[in-house]
């Protein structure tokens, strides 16, 4: 008896020293875990938010603002809104996304009486705005293309270098912004792409180049599309900004359209987020040119294959908005005047800030401000003198001197001028 008591007391002990050291372990299982580095786009908005400066001015959000910096819901968007309002289920999208959203999505992209769409030979699904039709691409060239690299410009949207690699994409780099002429690198980007090695990946903007707000021109892109086809890269264009560039949806899906009337089959990520303003929406869609019906069919069951244990089903509301503007004449060619409307806005900002600061007699050129498209300028301001606009005047933006010209407004255009001349008139 004595004996199955000291056993029992043993094994008690013995078991509680196991909880206690199964405890001390699952207590340390996060210990190792670092904060993660702040997002410089998203960090400058919760910095801007805690200055209780009543002139403070937030020149870093790429959203877009009306003229007294509030954001903006389009009438096309809320006529939308109030035809579907009550009239559908909730039930799950499919894995490929709402059909009618990616028919009209391709329409804007490829043309409206596109033979590539008559002939099925482009494999599309909705994606989670830009971002996520992006990352499906990375993981679809993953996948099925293993030992290639993905050339990204110097700069680009610094979300697109986590994209490529978190889906485990080799990068390299190509040239693409001058500083000295806050231009295009035309001839150094042309080298790279000569000197890539053939059937290389290439990572361009279709259009409102970001952060810099450089394009090509016409006939640039022309020569980057032939020296693609005698390289035989691929081209995937990140088109984030379609019709807010220019105001015009068309002129802004010029360098798409020159590629693919050289032949080219191309991949393409497309988002309502900035055009029609469905940031929290998340409505986008990846598309992918291939050679026939048959191959089309293929790359998209393959595409709908990865995002099954992504996300599952992209998401409804946004789409029946999209699918419902673009799908009625009159909602569409109100949303073409909405988008124009905040298009010429930027264009119109543009302008002010430059006229402002040669008004205050700055020994530099800002040509760059009204030659530059979309919503964001290239300013060429440094670190430092930005650092200085955020101490000193409040001015919040990104490091690398990207003013969004979203948040540049009447109100503020001249304090703004004043302060980047202020922090740049020594050189």
């Amino acid at each position: 008896m004595a004996q199955l008591v000291r056993v029992g007391l043993l094994g008690r002990v013995s078991m509680s020293g196991v909880l206690g050291a199964a405890r001390s372990m699952s207590t340390g299982w996060w210990r190792h875990v670092e904060p993660a580095p702040k997002d410089p786009i998203l960090g400058v908005t919760e910095a801007f938010l805690a200055d209780p400066s009543p002139n403070k001015v937030n020149v870093g959000v790429g959203a877009y603002r009306d003229d007294n910096g509030k954001p903006v819901v389009l009438e096309c968007v809320r006529e939308a809104e109030r035809r579907i309002a009550g009239n559908l289920n909730m039930e799950y999208l499919p894995m490929g996304g709402s059909v009618k959203m990616v028919e009209e999505t391709l329409k804007l992209a490829y043309g409206e009486n596109s033979d590539l769409i008559k002939d099925k030979r482009i494999a599309a699904v909705q994606a989670l705005s830009g971002t996520g039709a992006c990352r499906l691409f990375a993981d679809f060239q993953k996948r099925f293309s293993p030992d290639s690299q993905i050339y990204i410009p110097v700069p680009t949207w610094a979300n697109h270098h986590n994209i490529w690699r978190d889906a485990h994409v080799p990068q390299r780099t190509f040239h693409y912004y001058h500083p000295e002429s806050r231009g295009l690198d035309f001839a150094s980007m042309m080298d790279d792409i000569k000197n890539a090695p053939n059937g290389s990946f290439f990572l361009l903007h279709a259009c409102a180049h970001n952060p810099t707000g450089v394009d090509p021109t016409e006939e640039q892109w022309k020569e980057i599309s032939y020296q693609f086809k005698v390289k035989g890269h691929f081209a995937f264009f990140d088109m984030a900004y379609q019709g807010f560039a220019s105001g015009d949806p068309e002129r802004d899906a010029k360098s798409i359209r020159i590629f693919l009337e050289d032949g080219h089959l191309i991949g393409c990520a497309q988002s309502y987020a900035k055009n029609m303003g469905l940031y929290g929406q998340r409505v986008g869609c990846l598309s992918v040119v291939c050679e026939d019906e048959k191959q089309a069919v293929a790359v998209k069951s393959q595409l709908q294959q990865l995002a099954r244990p992504m996300y599952s089903n992209p998401p409804l509301h946004g789409a029946l908005v999209v699918s419902t503007i673009l799908g009625d004449p009159d909602l569409k060619n109100l949303w073409l005047k909405e988008v124009k409307g905040m298009a010429d806005r930027i264009i119109g900002m543009r302008t002010a800030l430059r006229e402002n600061l040669e008004k205050l007699g700055s020994p530099l050129s800002w040509d760059h401000i009204t030659k530059q498209i979309g919503m964001f300028c290239y300013s060429g301001m440094t670190p430092e003198q930005v650092d200085r606009l955020t101490e000193e005047f409040h001015i919040y933006m990104t490091r690398n001197g990207r003013i969004s010209m979203a948040g540049v407004t009447t109100g503020n255009v001249a304090y703004l001028a004043n302060a980047i001349h202020e922090v740049t008139k020594s050189g």
